[in-house]
């Protein structure tokens, strides 16, 4: 099953980043823990996100597209960086996570979420045609 391992942002990560004498070590322990992924084989991709003072969100409603600058102001609801995960389940992704370092300087949240699978879009699909929902 592949995941998408979504490290959420903080007031820390919103303000960017410079590698310093302070932040070495942490730099250091998820290089470490990046490692032990790609050695057990389960990272796909990985990366950081600038701060979303960088980024722009364009709203959809129905033809109309609205462009707005970043940054936004809720930062429990962004995102600083991401992995793409194939594990065997969603316990063993728990698990990978338990060990990760913490990402940020302070507190810090990282979500789990499954991508979908074929398999998954052709069960749908076939629900429908049985009138499930």
């Amino acid at each position: 099953m592949r995941v998408m391992v979504l490290v959420k942002a903080t007031s820390d990560s919103e303000q960017g980043f410079a590698p310093t004498p302070d932040n070495l070590a942490s730099l250091e322990a998820m290089g470490r823990f990046n490692e032990a992924l790609v050695k057990a084989g389960i990272m796909r991709a990985a990366d950081g996100l600038k701060p979303s003072s960088h980024g722009k969100r364009v709203a959809f409603d129905g033809a109309s597209r609205t462009v707005t600058d970043g940054p936004f102001t809720e930062t429990h609801e962004l995102v600083a960086g991401f992995w793409l995960w194939e594990v065997k389940d969603m316990e063993e992704a728990v698990a990978w996570v338990k060990r990760c370092p913490n990402p940020m300087p302070g507190p810090s949240e990282i979500e789990i979420r499954p991508l979908y699978e074929m398999a998954d879009l052709l069960a749908a699909d076939g629900a429908e045609d049985r009138g499930e929902s």
